[in-house]
């Protein structure tokens, strides 16, 4: 069962959609298959080898999941990002950069 905001999650009682969004990311494979999408859409079969060969069990799961929480959807052309989805990656692409920069301060204080 998919877990959508109002509903418990793990380490949150309180279903904010901050909190629920941040226990779908912090499943095995989510973010790596969102980061994959960001680019173009991609078949199952690319999915999976873009992901180093995630179990297709695990993989369908994920896309399921996703797919039910509106940020991936599925064509002819295989997976991508619905509109929500897109925003998210672009969401993620800003934190990727500020993480580049909170690494670089880190290096700086040895």
């Amino acid at each position: 069962m998919t877990v959508k905001p109002g509903q418990s999650v793990r380490g949150s009682t309180t279903g904010r959609p901050i909190m629920v969004l941040f226990d779908v990311l912090g499943q095995r494979w989510t973010l790596r298959i969102l980061w994959e999408l960001r680019l173009e859409r991609l078949t199952f079969r690319e999915l999976r080898s873009q992901c180093a060969n995630v179990s297709p069990t695990v993989l369908n799961a994920r896309l399921k999941e996703l797919r039910e929480l509106n940020l991936v959807d599925h064509d002819e052309n295989g997976y991508g990002h619905t509109g929500l989805g897109a925003e998210l990656a672009v969401q993620l692409g800003t934190l990727d950069d500020w993480s580049q920069k909170w690494a670089k301060s880190l290096d700086t204080q040895r």
